[in-house]
C-alpha cells in the first residue's frame, strides 16, 4: 500500500508570515496539534516545514517570551523531511524512526504538499490490520471442525 492511499489529505496549514496566536487558533479550531508551514509556488503548496503545538510551548512560552513578537517562521523546524507519495506504509515507518519524527508530510513528485500522515495513523492502520490476522486462526479452527465432522 502506497502511503498516499493512507494519509490524511485534509491537511491544516499555515505560512512562515502567519503570527503564532493565528498558528494556535487553527490548531484549536481544527483539533490538530501541527501544522504544515508552506510556501505558495505557481499556485501550489510547497511544504517547507512544520510547527507543533509543543514547538510553541518549548520555544516560547516556557521562555516567557511574548508570544505575539513572533512568526510561525521563526520557530518552524529547520530542516523539514517529508515522503513521496509512492512510497510505501513501511518504508515511511523506516524513515519516520530514522528521522525520529511522528508527522511526516506527503508530496508528490514536483514537491507538491498531498497530504500528512502521523504515527498514531499508521498505528491505527497496523492495530486493524493485526485485528483481522488475529481472526484468522479461530476461523479456521471453525472451518477445519465442520469439514471434519462425522
Amino acid at each position: 500500500m502506497s502511503i498516499s492511499e493512507f494519509c490524511n489529505r485534509e491537511v491544516v496549514f499555515a505560512t512562515r508570515e502567519m503570527s503564532l496566536p493565528e498558528a494556535a487558533q487553527l490548531m484549536r479550531e481544527y483539533h490538530v496539534g501541527d501544522l504544515v508551514v508552506v510556501d505558495e509556488v505557481d499556485g501550489k503548496r510547497m511544504p517547507v516545514g512544520i510547527i507543533t503545538d509543543r514547538d510553541i510551548v518549548i520555544e516560547i512560552i516556557a521562555q516567557s517570551l511574548d508570544i505575539t513578537e513572533f512568526s510561525v517562521g521563526d520557530i518552524m523546524g529547520p530542516q523539514l523531511v517529508s515522503v513521496q507519495e509512492k512510497e510505501g506504509v513501511f518504508e515511511t515507518i523506516r524513515l519516520m524512526r530514522t528521522k525520529g519524527i511522528r508527522r511526516i508530510p506527503v508530496v508528490n513528485q514536483e514537491g507538491g504538499l498531498v497530504g500528512i500522515v502521523s504515527a498514531d495513523d499508521i498505528l491505527d492502520l497496523l492495530a486493524e490490520e493485526m485485528t483481522e490476522l488475529a481472526k484468522v486462526a479461530p476461523r479456521e479452527q471453525e472451518r477445519e471442525a465442520k469439514t471434519r465432522a462425522y
